[in-house]
């Protein structure tokens, strides 16, 4: 049974051979995460990756005039920093911790040289890539596409699939933010999900009171990213 705080909370940590995992335990560093935390920025090298355990970081494009928009969302199931390992060092993106809880923090070089190796890890990065690229391109879709009260039930059913509670701590602005559209439309959308009884909105707290009525409302969009990443993933999780 996973303890609290274990490394192997993260699924691709969880899906390692013992030898694998035991490389790199000895510099896995356990990092406390908050709300709006930079863990990586726009052109910048990063100099570690992090792997979730129970906290959700947002992968954002940046436009020159500072507005953004949220192109994925990163939990236990994967890994924040896929630049270093595909070879291109840098992105354009940000990245941002939307909900927060704890992860593990492992230099760049050390899972460079582990993925080197032809490693396990090698195998299950790859695949998490793909389906990290297929929710980047449903979102870009989505967010063109489908209405905003379907676009919040997307956010909100993948945000619960990463999260161990029903209950989520953000604010109208910081979802709108996400999304990239005004505060108003998330407030009005949040307004006929609370008034459907499918969610409960006070003060930055959401909780979840009806996932199927959720499901029943959002778009196909969320079930594409989904049956992606357990196709791709779901013989690495932990039982």
């Amino acid at each position: 049974m996973v303890q609290p705080h274990d490394p192997r909370q993260n699924h691709l940590l969880a899906a390692l051979p013992k030898d694998g995992y035991e490389r790199l335990a000895p510099h896995l560093e356990r990092v406390e995460l908050t709300l709006g935390d930079s863990l990586a920025e726009s052109g910048k090298v990063m100099n570690h990756v992090y792997f979730p355990t129970d906290c959700i970081v947002s992968l954002l494009c940046v436009m020159e005039d500072g507005d953004s928009t949220e192109i994925a969302v990163v939990g236990p199931e994967g890994i924040v920093g896929i630049s270093l390992f595909m070879g291109g060092e840098t992105t354009p993106s940000r990245a941002v911790v939307q909900s927060a809880g704890s992860a593990y923090r492992l230099k760049g070089q050390l899972l460079k040289d582990e993925f080197d190796r032809a490693s396990t890890l090698q195998h299950l990065l790859l695949r998490y890539t793909q389906a990290l690229i297929t929710q980047m391109a449903q979102t870009a879709v989505c967010n063109r596409h489908h209405s905003l009260d379907q676009q919040l039930c997307r956010w909100l059913l993948l945000s619960l699939d990463r999260l161990p509670t029903n209950e989520l701590v953000m604010t109208q602005e910081l979802i709108a933010n996400m999304l990239g559209v005004r505060r108003e439309g998330v407030t009005e959308s949040a307004g006929k999900l609370q008034k459907a009884g499918l969610i409960a909105y006070h003060r930055g707290h959401i909780s979840i009171l009806n996932r199927p009525g959720l499901e029943a409302r959002v778009c196909e969009c969320y079930g594409v990213v989904k049956k992606e990443y357990d196709r791709l993933l779901s013989n690495h999780r932990p039982g």
